[in-house]
């Protein structure tokens, strides 16, 4: 498997990766599939040497991807950078995800990236325990804040501090 920086051509199938996510409800509170033109300025967002888009692939099939987005717009806060990551489902538990993790770990402070976060729905075990097994720990709980169709669903905010300055 390979580890690369997204390029345009890939995302159309970054997008069927990210809407293959969609259904569950469990991994993004977004709940109608998006097209590729509506995550064009997204993927342009994470075209920065600080803000990277990374793909996993094998003999040229993308399998998943990984993004550093920028947490908060403010100039205190571009050390840290929200982490998502999303693996196509059947290839899902194959180590897939935690090969984008630990290569966004250890990147990050190259990037000039101290601190890592990542938001997640609390029932979300299986992105939990990845994270976790990273050095993840959870640094804050928000009960329902998200209004999904099946109701109301708490999030959870795990980080980790790659520098301690």
């Amino acid at each position: 498997m390979n580890i690369r920086l997204a390029r345009h051509e890939d995302l159309p199938r970054i997008v069927a990766i990210y809407n293959a996510a969609i259904p569950g409800h469990s991994a993004t509170a977004d709940t109608a599939p998006l097209t590729v033109a509506e995550r064009e300025p997204w993927f342009d967002a994470h075209q920065s040497a600080h803000r990277p888009l990374w793909v996993a692939e094998r003999e040229g099939e993308v399998l998943g991807w990984l993004s550093l987005s920028t947490f908060y717009a403010r100039p205190a806060y571009d050390p840290t950078v929200e982490l998502s990551v999303y693996v196509r489902p059947e290839h899902q538990r194959h180590g897939i995800g935690r090969a984008l993790v630990e290569h966004a770990r250890d990147a990050s402070p190259t990037l000039g990236i101290a601190t890592i976060l990542a938001v997640l729905f609390a029932h979300n075990q299986a992105s939990r325990r990845l994270l976790e097994s990273a050095g993840f720990a959870e640094w804050g709980y928000l009960p329902g804040v998200t209004h999904m169709p099946e109701g109301r669903r708490d999030v959870v905010i795990l980080g980790l501090e790659l520098s301690p300055e």
